[in-house]
Parts: structure tokens; sequence; C-alpha cells
């Protein structure tokens, strides 16, 4: 049978009453027809807010008149809400033409990347959380929410800014040099909705598309931890080699079908046919099925058009007080639950031709009239006799209402003729779903090198730092004959994301040198105010030479709602010059260093006075039982109440002492080899105590390892050392179980990014790797842990704490050993979006283009340059091995 040679397409007719949500395809031929570039009729800067009635308003949100000069080019601007008091957006009318625009994205933020007239968005959407409002692409007609229903902006929780970013993908339209003013138009009202909207973003980050492949399968997976929603729409989204995706609730091992739709249709909001609520507890899952065939190289996700993108937009509403605006999905938890997926998920939508639909950046030539271009169909987008329709056709015994496409629904065949359409599938998974002219794909290539050069980035298939799921069984830490300690272990894979909707990112204090979390789960932050550790801070003898600044006036110390990121409590002014490290008794007293100082201060966190207990002497370095060298962390056991410090930058030591302050040992020495031994640090940063093993693990910040060591004999126990780690380990945490690890800003060439970690603690085995979304790691300086899987990580140049959270249920199960029976712990929470994994695990990746994935093409933050401060160098940077 013929393969294709240009895909079909299905017009779905929705019904017209569903939740008051007007079908797009009811009105796509007569939109269609008045569809036209607005490249001649540009607004300029002028973006009018026209009033509609006393309580409504629209709001025109147009590029000022733009000239792309390269393909895949993305311009962002964005238009202040013309009012303070809350509104909400019930309707979008896009402006635009796919002869010219891929697709548009509309942002709402509280402060764009740039003040000016238009940006590339390689600089940045928003400094802050950016909330997906409105997508379009394809000449997809208008959006209209139901009734009731609106995205709330302005007032004290809503957006204060729209960000429209649009990509121009092929921009062989502008020879002429023409401008283009393409946006939408807002219709907003004053009047208090009942219902917020949202948007829930199901997306792909790691799908490879082998060259030549009939068909792939990507699929997403995640369980949904809120306030329950109602699913009134969605929108699916692919490049060139997408031929359909399914979207599906999954409860109780039941399906129940949200949207399925081509990705060559327009890239409308389309209604979904019955209403869908979500509960806690219940699993979205998504596929999107791909092929490719007329490829000659693998395809990877990405934001230019030749890369793929599998995104699934879910709009949906919540109650007003429970209302969260945006959420996403880019895990697939359950691989195996996808065995029981409906047939209809893997059966590409055909559509009668007059439908089809050409992609603006997707021509076969740059070289024809754009004329003869639409009169001549692509190759993959059209079907002829004895192909796919036909089979359709045969298949399901010519009956009208399913030879007519226009009339298929796939939800009753799936039901009425599960046998029929699993035939269809199975036929379907063994069929060419497109053309494979390999010599046309080549010439087409080079035809098109501009576009190729222009590529903003290719996700290339390398070796991950990360073993994969069906390889991390975790075993168990053997005690030693006669002992009794135990270690949980862990049973399942565990995935940290950053909490999207914690406030706390936008605290900006000083420096954040110390994390630490108190007896009441809160986050407590030690900071350094208006102090900065540069070059000028110590001279060669490591004495402080800034003593003239007096001691921080501010409090540098934060009690920190772990829910709302509100100031519960703050202490520590006019005590401290360089703070440093910071950690909390079972007591609830805080133990804290300061690097000028040369100090280690125990501090009521209830009194305000005078500390509890005083080590070391004022700004006097010293080596001996009396003096400290710039410490940098405490650690004090919750069974003996001894005290360990990490003493510290100009000293390569630990030392204990007693629970009232008294000198009782120390251990460690300078490392002065490539190979450190064993008790050999350069400089001992962060103190991880596992007190019923009796360990005491050690951040050896330059060696770029983990050290433990028992606190009874200080006998070294092991390594943990990795090469994603790079050449630093700055801080450690532990929980039962897990360790939890931050590595440092790599040197020129290096190759492992600045991320965090977590480890099997029994075995050391890195389970997975995670980064921020809002903003990046640029010295992530401390991290600590809750046993929930909350993970909080303070950085001292961005001056930023991030809090993550676990989003799979966390599962330590009762092991016993030498007698003793450990009871079961669990914990669970909730995360947001991270690509960090996905890019963390591959070498030599480049930020560029980072968030343009997210959201089809959006850059939420600057790249990094990679310049390297002298803050936390207290001497001379040693010069950096040469990269092999």
């Amino acid at each position: 049978m013929a393969g294709f040679r240009r895909l079909l397409v299905l017009l779905l007719v929705f019904q017209s009453s569903c939740l008051g949500f007007r079908s797009p395809l009811s009105v796509f031929k007569r939109f269609k027809e008045t569809t036209r570039s607005f490249s001649n009729e540009c607004l300029g800067t002028t973006r009018p807010v026209i009033p509609v009635d006393s309580s409504d308003f629209a709001l025109d949100i147009r590029m000022p008149g733009v000239t792309p000069k390269q393909s895949d080019t993305y311009f962002c601007m964005s238009v202040h809400l013309p009012m303070d008091e809350e509104a909400f957006v019930i309707d979008f009318k896009p402006r635009a033409s796919m002869d010219t625009v891929h697709h548009m994205l509309l942002f709402g933020c509280n402060m764009p990347a740039s003040t000016e007239n238009y940006w590339f968005c390689d600089e940045g959407t928003c400094t802050d959380k950016a909330n997906i409002l409105y997508a379009w692409a394809r000449n997809a007609p208008p959006t209209r929410l139901p009734k009731g229903v609106g995205f709330r902006v302005g007032g004290e929780t809503g957006s204060k800014y729209f960000v429209l970013q649009v990509h121009y993908g092929d921009i062989s339209a502008f020879r002429d040099n023409h401008k283009d003013c393409s946006g939408v138009s807002l219709h907003l009202t004053r009047l208090p909705q009942p219902l917020i909207a949202g948007m829930y973003l199901m997306m792909s980050v790691d799908t490879v598309i082998p060259a030549g492949e009939k068909v792939v399968n990507s699929d997403i997976s995640c369980h949904y931890k809120k306030y329950p929603m109602h699913v009134f729409a969605y929108r699916v989204h692919t490049h060139h080699l997408g031929k359909v995706v399914s979207g599906y609730r999954v409860r109780n091992g039941q399906w129940t079908l949200i949207g399925h739709q081509s990705p060559q249709l327009p890239q409308a909001f389309y209604p979904v046919e019955h209403p869908v609520d979500v509960s806690f507890g219940d699993i979205l899952a998504a596929r999107c099925v791909f092929t490719g065939e007329g490829r000659t190289e693998a395809t990877h996700i990405g934001g230019t058009s030749s890369d793929e993108m599998c995104n699934l937009y879910i709009m949906y509403y919540m109650e007003a007080k429970h209302a969260v605006s945006f959420m996403t999905c880019t895990q697939n938890i359950a691989p195996d639950l996808f065995r029981t997926i409906p047939p209809e998920a893997n059966i590409p939508i055909p559509v009668k031709s007059d439908m089809v639909m050409m992609h603006g950046h997707h021509k076969e030539t740059v070289n024809k009239d754009k004329t003869s271009l639409l009169q001549q169909p692509k190759r993959e987008e059209v079907l002829e006799q004895g192909d796919f329709y036909s089979l359709l056709s045969k298949l399901l015994g010519e009956r009208e209402d399913v030879v007519h496409v226009h009339k298929y629904n796939p939800t009753e065949k799936a039901e009425s003729e599960s046998d029929l359409v699993a035939e269809i599938a199975n036929v379907v998974q063994k069929k060419d779903l497109g053309q494979s002219d390999a010599r046309e794909s080549a010439e087409h290539e080079r035809d098109n090198a501009l576009l190729v050069r222009d590529r903003i980035h290719k996700f290339h298939r390398l070796a991950s730092t990360l073993r994969p799921p069906e390889s991390r069984v975790l075993s168990l830490q053997q005690p030693l004959p006669g002992e009794g300690t135990w270690e949980p272990e862990h049973t399942g894979d565990f995935h940290v994301e950053e909490a999207l909707d914690w406030p706390g990112v936008y605290l900006l204090p000083g420096q954040v040198s110390g994390v630490a979390l108190d007896p009441k789960n809160n986050l407590v932050i030690f900071h350094r105010g208006d102090h900065v550790w540069d070059g000028n801070s110590f001279d060669s003898k490591f004495i402080y030479q800034q003593r003239g600044l007096g001691p921080i006036e501010e409090d540098t110390i934060l009690v920190i709602d772990p829910n709302n990121a509100a100031v519960l409590q703050s202490s520590g002014k006019n005590l401290f010059y360089l703070p440093h490290g910071l950690s909390i008794d079972k007591d609830g007293n805080y133990w804290v260093t300061d690097v000028a100082l040369h100090q280690v201060f125990k501090l009521n966190a209830n009194n305000k006075e005078a500390p509890l207990l005083i080590l070391g002497k004022s700004m006097q370095p010293g080596s001996d039982q009396n003096h400290f060298c710039q410490p940098t962390d405490v650690a004090v056991d919750p069974d003996t109440g001894a005290i360990y410090v990490s003493d510290g930058y100009c000293n390569s030591r630990i030392v204990q002492f007693s629970p009232s302050g008294k000198f009782i040992t120390q251990w460690g020495e300078e490392s002065t080899k490539s190979n450190p031994k064993p008790g050999q640090f350069s400089v001992p940063h962060s103190l991880a105590l596992v007190p019923h093993l009796g360990q005491l693990c050690v951040a050896d910040r330059e060696n770029g390892r983990i050290q433990c060591f028992k606190t009874d004999t200080k006998e070294f126990v092991r390594e943990i050392k990795h090469a994603s780690f790079g050449r630093n380990v700055f801080a450690i945490s532990y929980i039962p179980g897990l360790l939890f690890a931050v590595n440092g800003k790599p040197y020129f060439e290096d190759q492992e990014p600045v991320q965090g970690f977590v480890m099997n603690f029994s075995n050391g085995e890195i389970i997975d790797v995670f980064k921020p979304v809002r903003k990046h790691f640029d010295m992530p300086h401390d991290i600590t842990a809750s046993e929930d899987g909350t993970v909080y990580v303070g950085d001292a140049h961005s001056n930023t704490v991030w809090k993550f959270t676990s989003t799979e249920k966390m599962e330590h199960r009762s092991v016993k050993k030498a007698g003793i029976e450990v009871q079961e712990i669990k914990g669970k929470g909730s995360g947001g979006l991270n690509l960090g994994n996905f890019f963390a695990s591959r070498k030599g990746y480049s930020r560029k283009g980072f968030d343009r994935l997210s959201t089809e093409g959006s850059d939420q933050e600057k790249d990094d340059d990679g310049s390297e401060s002298e803050e936390e160098y207290s001497a001379p940077l040693p010069v950096p091995a040469p990269s092999s």
C-alpha cells in the first residue's frame, strides 16, 4: 500500500452546547476567508484600549512593525495592564497569518525581561514567573471562554503585564522587507468571575525521533495533586512530524478522553466533547505520535522549525479560592500505564484534502514563487488512492458517517467498535506514515542552508549522567558484623522540581550563605545584607580588610513560612560581618559561622540578645584549639550534643567540641596532590550528620567529592564522587535514605553544569538531578531538605532561595538490621516544571533557547555568560587544570 504523500486531517464537529464554548472549527471556514496578513496596516507604537461598555474593554497587543532578518526569530514585546484593579480576560482574537507567523504565545507576568519597544526573546520573556494565557498557530480561529470563566489579571495577585512572543519560522515572506504587526486582541471585563481559568501544559522534553522510523510514540504522564480542576478546552502542538496528539484523565485504571486531535489542523483551543473533572490522585496522560520518515537524521525536541515538540495545553477552570493559574507536566511517571491506552491514540486523524493547511515555515523550497508554493501541495500532507484513507473506508465498511470524516467521532467509535479500531491501530503501527524521499529531503536541506545555519539550538542524544529507571535498584549498605545500624531503603524513583507557585524566590535578601529548617519545618535563611565577599575582603594572611564598614546593620537571619514565604521572624542585626554557615539543632538553636570574624556562634532562636556560646577569637585567624580560619559550617549531634565545625577555607580540618564548647579533637589535613587521599580536604565546606549510622559526611568542595567518617573513631568510611559533580561540591544535606548536594559553576571548557543532586545514601548512586526554572543557579551555596522531600537551595551570587518539592510519593520501607525494625516513612509533595533534569543529563548543552522548549520557544532567562566571581575565594584562585 502506498505511503503518505500528504497528511490527512479530520474535521471534528463538536456539540455547540458544550459549556457554552463555541467550536473553533464550526467557524473555521468563515474565519479562514477573512484571515490576512497585517503587514500593511501596522499599528506602530499605538496600542489602543477600546471601551466596550461600562465594565468591559478591549486591549490590542501587536508587534510594533518588525521585520525579522533570520529564520526562527523570536520577538517579544510587552503591554502594561491599563488599570491597577483586578480584571478578567474572557476572549482572545488572533491578529496574524501563518503565512508569516509560525506561532504566538501570550504570557502574563509582573515584570517583562525588557523595557524596549520589542526585543529578541533570547534576552528573556519575564524576569519573574510567566504564565501562559494564550497560544496560537496555523490560522487558528478566536477563542472565547465559557460564561463565568476568566483569566485573572491585575489587582494584588494577577499579572501586571502581558508579554507577546511571536515566532517567525521561515522568513521568505519578508523578502520585501515589509513590517509585521501580528498580535492578539483581548476582551477584558472588570466584573468578578466566579471561576478562574488556568493552563496545564503537558510537554515531552526528551523525545528522539530516529530518521526513517515509521512510528514513534512520545508519552507523558503525571499525578495530579491539586484541588479539582474542570477541563473545558485543549490545544495540541507539534511541528511537521506530528500525526496525532491525545490527552486523557486516568482514574482507577479507566481512561477518559480530554482531547484527540491532529496537530496539522489549525492549532486552536478545541472544546472537550464532554466536561472532564480532574481530582487529587488522578493521572493525566498524553501521547504524541510522530514519524521519522523523510528525515535523514534524528529529530530532537527543540525550539526551531526543524526540531519537534510534543505539547498538550489543557485549559481549565477552578474555584476562585483554590485557583492555580499555571501547572506543568514534563515526565512519564507511569510508562506501563500506556499499555492500556485507548487504540484511538495511535490512529492519525484523516481530514478531507481541502482542509489541509500549509506550514509557513516548512516550505520545500525557498526559490519558488509563493503563489506556486501554495498551488503545489506538500508531499507529506496529501493522501492518494490506496493509502490510509482508502484503508479506513474499507475497514469501516464505506459507511457514510465514517467515510465522510467530518462526522467521525473517535470517542464513540472507540467505545462501540473497539475491536475494529484496534485493528486499524495495528495496521497503522506497521504502515508508512510519511514520504521517505531522502534525496528530496537532502536537497531541501541544502536549499535551506540559511535556515539550518540559523537554528537556535539542536538537542543531541548524548550519554546521560543518570541511570535509566530500570537500573535504579538501590542496594542497602550492609552493617559490619556486630553492628545494629540501619539505613532506610529507598524503593522507588525520587524526583524533585521547582515549586513554581512559591514566591520565596523573589525575597532577594543579601548574598545567601546558609539555609536550614527549624523544628517547626520553617525555612531559616542566613544572608549577608549589604556586605559582599569579593577579592578585596581579605589579605594574604586571611585578615578581614573591611572592618571599617562595621557589622551588618540589618537582620541577617530570616525565618520564612515554607508555604507563602512570609517573613515570620528576623534577628542577627549588628552581629556579623560575613555570614557563612547555618545549622539548627534539635532544640531549635541556631549555629552560625562568620568567616570575617573567624568564629562560631550558638544563638537562641527566640532571644535577640547575646549569643549562648562563641567559639574562636574575633578577627583572629588561626589553627590551634582556640582559633579558626574562615570556618564554614557546624553540625550538632542530636544524641550526644557533640559539636562539629568544618574549618575551613584556610584550614583543612574538622574540629569536635563538647556540648559546652570544650575542644575534644580534630582530624584532616590539606590535600596536596591531584588524587587526594581519604581524610585530606581542600575547603571542607558543608557538613551533614547521619546520626543512626554514627557518621559525619563532609562536602570536600575543591576536591569535588563527599567524604564520610565515623563520629566515634573518626575513621574514614567512604567517598562519594561522580563525574557529574565537576570540580566542586558546595553543600550537602541528609534525610533518611537520601543525600542531597549542589555543585559549583564549571571551569572554562568543563562540561558539567551547575545543578542539584539526589543520591541514594546506601550506595551513593545519583537518582535525580534538578535545576530551577525561574532564574538559574549561579553559586548554589547551601542546601537543606526535609523528610517529606522538600528541598531548599540558597545561592550566594543571585541572592536567591529556591524551593523544590518531590513530584512522586517517596517511600522508605521498613528495613530490619541486626534485629532492629525500622518503621515505614512516607512523604509526598508537588512541584512544577523542571527542564533542568533533561538538560543536565546531557553534556555540552547550551542554555541558549532553554525556555523556548518549555513554551514553544519562550526564553525566560538571559544566557549565563560563564564569568567567574571572586566571591567565596579569599586566596588567589588556582590555575584550572587543562581539560582533557
